[in-house]
C-alpha cells in the first residue's frame, strides 16, 4: 500500500497587538482587509486573500511578541514531531483547544509555526 503525502497549507499570519481596537482600525480602515471574525477585545481576523491576517493578544497569540505563520496540515503532532526531529523545537505540544488541534513549534531559525486542522466537532 502507497505511502499518502502529507497534506499542508499555509493559511494565517499572526501579528502580535496589545490594542486589538486599535489593530483592527489600522488594518480594515488604513489598509483595507475586510474583518471576517472578531472575538472580543483579544482576536481578529482579516482577509487577506487567501491568507487570514490575525491580530492576536497575547491571550491567544501562539507566541507573543512574534509573527507567526499557521499551516492548516492534516496530522500537526506529525509535523511538530518533523520539526522537532530536524532542528527545530516543539513550544506547545500538539493539543485540542475549542476549535482546533494545533501545534506551535519554532524552525530550526527560530521562526513560529502552527500547524492546525479543525476539530468537527
Amino acid at each position: 500500500m502507497a505511502e499518502e503525502t502529507p497534506t499542508r497549507e499555509l493559511k494565517f499570519i499572526f501579528l502580535s497587538t496589545d490594542d486589538i481596537d486599535a489593530s483592527v482600525t489600522f488594518y480594515t480602515e488604513v489598509l483595507g482587509f475586510p474583518l471576517k471574525f472578531r472575538d472580543g477585545s483579544h482576536f481578529a481576523a482579516l482577509d487577506a486573500g487567501q491568507i487570514t491576517l490575525a491580530l492576536c493578544t497575547p491571550i491567544d497569540h501562539p507566541i507573543p511578541g512574534k509573527v507567526v505563520v499557521g499551516i492548516k496540515s492534516d496530522d500537526p503532532d506529525r509535523d511538530a514531531g518533523l520539526v522537532d526531529a530536524n532542528g527545530g523545537a516543539v513550544v506547545q505540544e500538539a493539543h485540542d483547544d475549542a476549535h482546533e488541534r494545533r501545534a506551535v513549534v519554532y524552525d530550526n531559525e527560530g521562526n513560529g509555526i502552527v500547524f492546525y486542522r479543525s476539530l468537527h466537532r
